[in-house]
Parts: C-alpha cells; structure tokens; sequence
C-alpha cells in the first residue's frame, strides 16, 4: 500500500503542475513541470521506484524489476492520481486541461515525438536509478527532471509533450466526468507514442547494460 500511495501522490502532484501551469501560459513552465518531477522522485524513489509513468512501469517490467501483477497495480494508480488532478485543477484554475491533440496532418510528428522522448526518459530512468553500477547515486532525481523539462521544450509545440499515458489519458477521463468526452478520441497518441518509446527504452537498456564477452 506505501508504494501504491506514493505513485498516487507523485502522479498527482506532477499532473497538477502540469495542469497549473500549462493552463496559466506560464513560459518557464517546462522548468516547473521539470522541476516538480525531480523533487517527487526522491520523495519516492526509495519507496516505489517512483516511477509516476505506466510507461515506465512497463519497462521496469520488461526488464524484470516488478510483477505483472504490481505493473497493473502501479499503472492503476498513476491513472487515478492523473484524474485526480485533472479534477482538482478544474476548480484552482477554472478549466480543466487536456494535452493538446496533434495539429491537423501532423499525427505522425507526434507520435514520433512521443516516442522518441518517452524512449529517452524511461531510458534515463532505468540507467540513473535501477543499475547497480549507478546504485546511491544523488543526481537520479536531477537527470530525470531535466529530460522531462528538456523534451517538453523541444516537442511541446508538436505533440504536447506528455511522454506519460496517464498524462495524455487521465486528463481526458476528467473531462468526461464534467460532461466532455470529445478529447477521448485523442487518447490514442498518448497511449501508443510513450509504450513504444518505454519498450524501445527497456530493450535498448537491455543492450547497453549487457555483460562484457
């Protein structure tokens, strides 16, 4: 129950950060998105993993460092903290906010751009704080903050830059508790684009990580 209650908390507080400050049109507010995420990882690091992404959770399934049966646990969570905070942000702010949908003809580009980023997150993630030749280090909190905060400024405007299903999913689910199911036909992206790229990111950690001939 601490593992699933922190998953919970973490994905509350990154989503409502999210939603705050995306909703506000702060500039900077990759750097507080960025930032919020590295402060809740050591929160929970020693706890859960926190891992906060089902993405990730796939990935430290496929690489063997969880269950079956605790990945669904830990996906379920993620999912309830993002609603949660979708549901709260739509009374601090007075809208509720979806990650954006794709422009028009630009379906591809975004996928693309949810998997390349969501690879290099969950990437990070696996060689910051689950290899033992990086185990104690006190910068996982740090190098993962910074990938999240560096792939929103750099594909935000293409895709919205979730690299985190619960982030794309979860706000959607939200909105159709007030009445607007219209952004579930968007899911979709959020869905496909961060597995492949937390797929890709296991079995490319898998190679890197490989014993010496």
């Amino acid at each position: 129950m601490n593992k699933l209650l922190t998953e919970f908390i973490g994905t509350f507080f990154l989503f409502l950060t999210i939603t705050m400050t995306v909703s506000a049109g702060t500039l900077l507010a990759p750097i507080a998105i960025g930032s919020v995420l590295m402060v809740m990882v050591y929160m929970g690091g020693h706890i859960s993993g926190a891992h906060y992404n089902p993405a990730v959770s796939l990935a430290a399934w496929m690489r063997g460092l969880m269950t079956q049966g605790d990945m669904i646990k830990y996906m379920g969570v993620q999912l309830l903290g993002a609603i949660a905070a979708g549901l709260v942000g739509l009374h601090l702010s007075g809208g509720n906010l979806v990650v954006p949908a794709a422009a028009e003809g630009m379906i591809v580009e975004a996928v693309i751009a949810e998997i390349l980023f969501t690879f290099a997150l969950v990437l990070v993630i696996l060689n910051v704080a689950a290899t033992e030749a990086t185990a104690g280090n006190s910068y996982f909190g740090l190098a993962i903050g910074f990938t999240v905060a560096a792939g929103a400024f750099a594909v935000g405007d293409v895709s919205g830059g979730a690299f985190n299903p619960a982030v794309g999913l979860g706000p959607a689910i939200a909105d159709a508790f007030t009445g607007d199911a219209g952004h579930l036909a968007d899911a979709w992206l959020y869905l496909v684009g961060p597995f492949a790229g937390g797929a890709l990111a296991a079995y490319v950690y898998g190679i890197q990580n490989k014993p010496s001939e």
